[in-house]
């Protein structure tokens, strides 16, 4: 029988993260792999259309997938966007891969390779077109982006002269904005998101773990929309379904990683862990 230091896999700093791992080694078959796409599975870049997955990370899930109860991605992302920019579809060992778009609203299946989604929130719309007059008026618009995500849109403060002091002017005017319209604002890494409320990764975790009947959880993400994950896991860790955090290591994201059981060097290092734990597995059957 194989030890996780042998397939590399790093030890969790908690009791609880122990707990997580040594659940999901000895019962792989009812665990749910649930992890965030960019800055997790994709290298965070300036231009959030550019964003790939690591070209790792396809193989490394393809191995663990066919292991565990199943795997999903839960992104801010249209999941239509989050297939195609992480190359999911078609490839043999991720059939049951799920990706949960917009913090839930969205579903997409491998099976069926159809996407699954409710009307729009009415807010959306409006804020989509005020949104370049606000920009202009704050005069934080230059270097700023804003990317279309159907359910929500969000302005990138990244490629500004002074992306932080760009982010920290445009917190007070967007949330304005979004209240205005009936939605919320939730900030990043160097990015704003305008998005209807009651849409999170900790809800969309929750259900989906319940609907699989899972009895282990691993949750990887490297942002501060990722902390409403974290404490799903630790509500379930309450109700008996032991989970391991991960965080994809970010020196812009300090929260995230104090909170975690294991952290590793971004999406690199989040391919790693994927492989360590599909070899772990696959030593113990």
């Amino acid at each position: 029988m194989g030890s996780p230091q042998q397939h590399d896999l790093p030890s969790p700093v908690t009791s609880a993260g122990r707990d997580g791992l040594d659940v999901l080694l000895s019962d792989p078959a009812r665990a749910v792999i649930a992890l965030d796409f960019d800055g997790t599975l994709a290298p965070i870049v300036p231009d959030p259309e550019q964003a790939r997955a690591h070209p790792g990370a396809v193989r490394a899930l393809a191995a663990l997938a066919p292991q565990v109860a199943s795997v999903a991605v839960i992104t801010g992302r249209p999941a239509g966007v989050a297939v195609r920019h992480g190359g999911f579809a078609g490839v043999p060992g991720l059939e049951h891969l799920v990706v949960l778009g917009h913090y839930g609203a969205e579903r997409w299946d491998a099976v069926t390779g159809t996407v699954h989604a409710p009307a729009p929130h009415p807010g959306v719309a409006a804020v989509r077109a005020e949104l370049p007059g606000v920009l202009e008026s704050v005069g934080a618009w230059r270097g700023t982006w804003i990317e279309e995500k159907g359910r929500a849109v969000a302005v990138h403060t990244r490629r500004a002269a002074d992306p932080q002091a760009a982010f920290e002017a445009l917190r007070a005017p967007l949330s304005d904005l979004a209240a205005r319209h009936g939605l919320i604002v939730e900030p990043g890494r160097l990015v704003l998101e305008l998005r209807p409320p009651g849409m999170d990764k900790g809800a969309a975790l929750s259900a989906y773990v319940r609907e699989v009947g899972a009895t282990s959880v691993l949750y990887g993400g490297d942002d501060l929309g990722d902390l409403s994950a974290f404490a799903a896991v630790d509500e379930l860790r309450k109700d008996g379904v032991p989970g391991l955090l991960v965080c994809s290591g970010s020196s812009e994201v300090t929260e995230l990683a104090e909170r975690a059981d294991v952290v590793v060097d971004g999406p690199e290092g989040v391919v790693g862990l994927l492989s360590g734990l599909a070899g772990a597995i696959s030593s113990r059957t």
